[in-house]
């Protein structure tokens, strides 16, 4: 025998539900937001967590102008042969959607994102797991913090690391080797 709870509805009308298809309702809600709790923890092999940026991110500090430090990490670019597809201006981005979201603590002075790609790498990369396109294309940062102009930080994401696939990790480690030549030939 099952039990019914009448809901109010809009519009003064009753629905009908069942208390245990209600109470299914409840336990999935429940599980949903333990699960979702458990796969927003990000764990890596080495047992740092996400907060940890140095696992996660090479990061260059150069004593110089932003400018000047962009347009270098634009020739190692193109000294690679590659081009500069895209410039985000993530800096202006969060300074300009601070204010509406109520955060108005300014964290860069100037902060910019390069994107490019290697049709060679990339090709790699692709024949090996068609999934990884997922890592293109790739990005260096270029940043100031704010009140800090004088040191400009150039930073890329490491791909490799944390991959248990030998495979896949060489595939990835070449990217890496990449970005990170580029990064130390903006910072001579």
């Amino acid at each position: 025998m099952d039990c019914f709870l009448f809901i109010e509805l809009p519009f003064n009308s009753r629905y009908p539900i069942s208390l245990s298809i209600l109470a299914i309702q409840i336990m999935r809600r429940k599980l949903y937001l333990i699960f979702s709790c458990l796969c927003s923890l990000t764990f890596f092999p080495n047992g740092s967590s996400a907060s940890d940026s140095s696992e996660l991110v090479e990061v260059i500090a150069i004593d110089s102008t932003f400018q000047d430090v962009k347009e270098r990490v634009i020739f190692a670019v193109e000294s690679q042969g590659l081009v500069v597809d895209h410039t985000s201006d993530v800096g202006g981005m969060l300074a300009r959607t601070g204010k509406d979201l109520g955060d108005t603590q300014l964290i860069y002075e100037n902060a910019e994102v390069l994107e490019f790609c290697s049709a060679l790498y990339s090709r790699r990369m692709a024949r090996h797991s068609p999934d990884l396109l997922a890592f293109c294309p790739y990005a260096i940062s270029v940043y100031t913090l704010h009140g800090q102009p004088e040191v400009t930080f150039v930073a890329f994401k490491r791909i490799a690391r944390g991959v248990e696939n030998k495979e896949t990790r060489e595939v990835l480690k070449q990217i890496d080797d990449l970005l990170m030549t580029i990064a130390e030939e903006a910072a001579l």
